[in-house]
């Protein structure tokens, strides 16, 4: 009797330990699984902009090692760019802490500054700082009918460049089809970045420039793209569109 209880308590002993590695094991793995970084998924994206949403969150340069992400350090924080427009051309899912979480890998307009960031700092939409950044590297380039950039343009076809490089956005080709598709403003309303739109009348619009504020606006006209008043003595505005709701 002595004998078999003294392996049923060497079996018992036996028992504990194996569950206790077992059970260490498990935390162990558990720990190490919530503390790596590890791909999910990664894919193109059709070209998009947004703007920031929260000015807290940085950008990472995310090192790959098979599916392993290292994070590294932060490199640009949201809060130095409160008027830039981004790009986000590519997506992913992390699991992080055993949980997914999507990632945009972003781009200023101009290039200079690029990284993955968790999508919920940014927003859809385009700064207007972007849109003009753009308009004014146009001025003083000729008009030529019928041009639609980068080297030359006419009325139309400069305010389409503008929209497409600033804000993947494509506008129809002639003012008058831009002005037809285009949601309609009071003079009261207009914001920078909306469209003046000249002609005789409604259904003979000849002409189009973006307004920039204290009644003026850039346009494409004999003298080449310039930045001229509105209400010039030459133009007969018939009214006005916003082709995009733009932020600051």
């Amino acid at each position: 009797m002595l004998h078999k209880r003294l392996i049923d308590s060497l079996l018992f002993e036996v028992i504990v330990a194996e569950l206790c590695t077992m059970f260490s094991f498990y935390i162990f793995s558990a720990s190490t699984e919530a503390s790596v970084n590890t791909l999910v998924s990664e894919s193109l994206v059709s070209p998009k902009t947004y703007i920031r949403k929260n000015d807290s969150g940085w950008t990472y340069d995310f090192k790959m090692n098979g599916k392993n992400i290292d994070f590294g350090s932060k490199v640009h924080y949201l809060s130095n760019y409160p008027n830039t427009t981004w790009e986000v051309t590519r997506k992913m899912y992390v699991k992080k802490n055993l949980k997914n979480y999507l990632y945009y890998y972003i781009t200023n307009k101009s290039g200079t500054t690029h990284g993955w960031i968790w999508h919920n700092y940014l927003t859809p939409g385009v700064s207007y700082a972007t849109v003009w950044g753009i308009a004014k590297k146009q001025l003083g380039k000729p008009y030529v009918y019928g041009a639609t950039g980068p080297m030359a343009f006419d009325c139309s076809g400069l305010i389409q460049y503008i929209y497409e490089r600033a804000a993947d956005k494509i506008i129809q080709r002639t003012a008058q089809a831009q002005y037809n598709s285009s949601k309609h403003v009071r003079s009261d309303d207009i914001q920078k970045g909306d469209l003046a739109f000249f002609g005789s009348n409604s259904v003979n619009i000849s002409h189009v420039g973006m307004y920039i504020g204290n009644g003026k606006m850039i346009d494409a006209q004999n003298y080449g793209v310039i930045t001229e008043n509105i209400n010039a003595p030459w133009w007969n505005l018939v009214g006005y569109a916003k082709p995009e709701n733009l932020s600051e």
